[in-house]
């Protein structure tokens, strides 16, 4: 006996919500967005950084242009602090396979505490916009404005929460990040870089305490250049004590005139 399947009749309602186009389906993530392009805005662009605030370990930013429609409604997209590292990861990946163009940019050490942690982070922010392609019409940045744009951009309060393709940035930076404070874990061991990413943690701040700072940390920082002079002054201080043993009254030796 054969077998048909039948579905229900659709009511007006539900085959009207069904020819809702993707881009157009409320998501208070991919609002701001969506806005733009209603306003001719058609590429969008996020930009974002990781590590501003650590002690220790590169600056990175990131800037990322999602589609419209349904390719860009990444799965699990959010900013990447309210992530588990896990679920980073996860979409991290789908961010890079769905995005139209993406770009990462990492500040080493050196460069931070030569020209001073503001100024870099806004050329990094920069420098990660420039060099998407194609070139973004609008872009949206997360919490301050970046001078210098050539295209037109707004900063947004909390824009990793509010806006989808800056949650996106903060993704490809964090992640990029994590990924080389696990490198320096292995290096630097003793600083358990791999559990607090160099920020200044309790466990972080004692094991400069402990072993003054790395290459890897960042000398403008108060805290680090106080575990510095800390540490060098102990280690001053042993030096001076080996250096100063007093062995006592030595025995002549015999024919040795005193």
């Amino acid at each position: 006996m054969a077998l048909r399947t039948t579905h229900p009749r659709s009511s007006p309602a539900v085959r009207s919500r069904r020819t809702i186009a993707d881009e157009d389906r409320p998501d208070s993530l991919w609002d701001m967005e969506r806005s733009l392009r209603r306003r001719g805005f058609e590429v969008v662009a996020g930009a974002d950084e990781a590590g501003r605030g650590a002690c220790a370990g590169p600056l990175v930013a990131a800037a990322c242009v999602l589609p419209s429609g349904r390719r860009g409604r990444v799965p699990g997209l959010a900013d990447s602090k309210l992530l588990t590292a896990a679920a980073r990861e996860r979409v991290y990946d789908e961010v890079v396979a769905r995005a139209l163009t993406w770009s990462v940019v990492v500040i080493p050490v050196g460069e931070l505490d030569e020209r001073g942690m503001h100024v870099t982070n806004i050329e990094a922010l920069r420098r990660a916009v420039s060099t998407l392609d194609p070139s973004p019409d609008y872009v949206l940045t997360d919490g301050f404005p970046v001078p210098g744009l050539t295209r037109p951009g707004l900063a947004v309060w909390k824009g990793d929460r509010v806006a989808a393709c800056v949650a996106a940035a903060s993704v490809l930076a964090k992640v990029t990040r994590d990924r080389m404070m696990l490198e320096l874990h292995e290096k630097w061991p003793e600083y358990d870089f791999a559990g607090h990413k160099g920020y200044i943690t309790d466990v972080h701040s004692a094991a400069l305490e402990r072993h003054g700072p790395c290459p890897e940390h960042r000398m403008r920082f108060v805290n680090v250049r106080s575990a510095r002079d800390a540490y060098a002054a102990r280690s001053l201080q042993v030096t001076a004590e080996v250096a100063m043993v007093d062995d006592g009254v030595m025995s002549p030796v015999p024919g040795d005139v005193r």
